[in-house]
């Protein structure tokens, strides 16, 4: 169990209008670090007024992008208290993500620690309006002043908090997506089943060609055969075909496995709708779409939560799906799992941890 020191800020920040949010623009008073060196492990952990991190020029995260971070949230509930969805889904994924970056690793139970304590210091940020919630950005940076490619000596952890709203602006509204066949995301072997900067920093340039284009995200294809499909640049990504709900399988290791995706597929195997995890083309979409089989898309995220997806374009053909509007399963998929977050719609899966 961490020794966690607690410093409270002598001047608090006034806190935004949670009326008008956005995601990922306002941060919180407190931040939570821990720092690592081979000769002590990970130790001093501390929450401290939120500020600025002073490193090295020389420092290795800016050279060689050793680095990880996770994305999770808080809930105010109805009666008062404060929940994490699914917290140790997240910090699994976060030690196979430093398992991927030779960064070492911290026991499951003190990060959930950490993130509990950090989360009720700063409670006070949580939002209550509808839709909003308190985004927790766990990461860890490398910080040896050496230029080397090796794994570095020393490390901070650290946990910032910001309270949000949806991270679209369409929010629950169907989104515009862009296939992308020139660039490439993520390939079997590399680093694409893990969360690190460097697979989003490689996806800027698809999405600022959509953005350009008039969409909202880029369909990132598989980087061999530039024809099956991968995910969404911030999300898993699904489609109902028939009766049938396909997304794409995690077994060559180039997509994110998402919280939100195994929890929709928990879902949907409860509700006795019909899941299939496996390769699927662009070719097959369209030609399920030529069909008229193709009934729904959307993408699921910690951030985005579901975001159903009204048309599909990659320059040559435009799939509007479901009438660009939102479909049932997408519908209700939102509405169960945000009411299993919110503490309003009851959780048979054990899900919600309770921290308050």
């Amino acid at each position: 169990m961490l020794n966690i020191r607690k410093e409270r800020t002598s001047t608090p920040k006034v806190k935004p209008d949670y009326s008008n949010l956005g995601f990922g623009k306002y941060f919180t008073d407190h931040m939570f670090l821990m720092n690592y060196s081979t000769e002590k492990g990970w130790h001093d952990p501390r929450i401290v007024p939120y500020a600025p991190l002073e490193l090295e020029p020389s420092a290795m995260v800016f050279h060689y992008a050793q680095e990880m971070f996770e994305g999770m949230k808080a809930y105010k509930t109805p009666d008062g208290g404060v929940q994490l969805f699914r917290p140790m889904k997240n910090i699994e994924r976060m030690a196979n993500t430093n398992d991927r970056l030779c960064i070492p690793q911290i026991p499951n139970e003190d990060v959930l620690q950490a993130i509990t304590e950090t989360v009720l210091f700063d409670e006070d940020w949580i939002p209550t309006t509808v839709g909003t919630s308190l985004y927790i950005r766990p990461f860890i940076i490398a910080t040896d002043p050496m230029l080397g490619v090796h794994p570095s000596h020393t490390y901070i952890f650290c946990i910032i908090l910001s309270p949000v709203a949806a991270y679209y602006a369409e929010g629950i509204n169907p989104v515009k997506i862009f296939i992308e066949r020139e660039y490439v995301r993520a390939v079997k072997g590399g680093t694409g089943y893990a969360k690190v900067g460097g697979n989003y920093a490689a996806s800027l340039k698809g999405q600022e060609k959509a953005n350009a284009l008039g969409y909202s995200q880029v369909l990132w294809l598989d980087g061999i055969n530039r024809k099956y499909i991968d995910e969404v640049g911030a999300m898993n990504v699904f489609f109902v075909i028939g009766d049938e709900v396909i997304t794409p399988a995690l077994d060559e290791g180039n997509i994110l496995p998402g919280v939100t995706r195994a929890s929709c597929i928990e879902l949907l195997k409860s509700w006795g709708v019909k899941v299939s995890e496996r390769r699927l083309s662009v070719d097959e979409l369209y030609e399920a779409y030529d069909k008229g089989e193709l009934k729904e898309a959307f993408g699921t995220g910690t951030a985005a939560v579901i975001s159903p997806i009204g048309s599909l374009d990659d320059e040559t053909k435009k799939a509007v799906i479901n009438d660009g509007k939102i479909g049932a399963i997408s519908q209700r998929l939102y509405d169960t799992l945000t009411g299993i977050q919110w503490g309003t719609v009851a959780d048979p899966f054990g899900w919600t941890v309770k921290i308050k």
